[in-house]
């Protein structure tokens, strides 16, 4: 388990809570709380501007109105495990909003390109109108 997470958010920044695990389990899984729900609340953290607002225009059902991102670990069967899951799948939700797509530059159809395709298109509508019933002449 790491004491800092990255963009430098501290662990108070952080709130934790160990709840039971759900899912199937031993004869442990009724008696120890090894899931981890992990709350951070984007509004108030230290992110940069930019940064909580791509987090916060994500269609994400983790974050709920109020800006807070909840993340329940229960893929480990230990507590501390399952803390450092859960600190690593923060992390990469960050990096992931944190990284800028490069803008689409539009681009045109070459002219040889639609030439083809035109081409083409005459040629199938030729052998369509080949394979049609000819017309009676009076």
């Amino acid at each position: 388990m790491t004491d800092t997470l990255e963009f430098g958010i501290t662990p108070d920044q952080v709130e934790i809570d160990a709840v039971r695990a759900s899912g199937p389990g031993g004869l442990n899984v009724n008696k120890v709380a090894s899931a981890i729900v992990l709350r951070f609340d984007v509004r108030a953290s230290t992110l940069p501007e930019r940064i909580k607002t791509r987090l916060l225009e994500r269609r994400d059902r983790r974050i709920d109105s109020k800006g807070i991102l909840v993340i329940k670990a229960q893929r480990q069967r230990t507590r501390e495990r399952n803390l450092a899951d859960a600190y690593e799948r923060l992390n990469a939700l960050l990096v992931a909003a944190a990284q800028t797509q490069r803008p689409r530059i539009p681009t045109r159809v070459p002219s040889g390109a639609k030439r083809r395709r035109l081409t083409d298109k005459r040629q199938r509508g030729t052998t369509k109108a080949l394979r049609r019933r000819p017309a009676d002449e009076d």
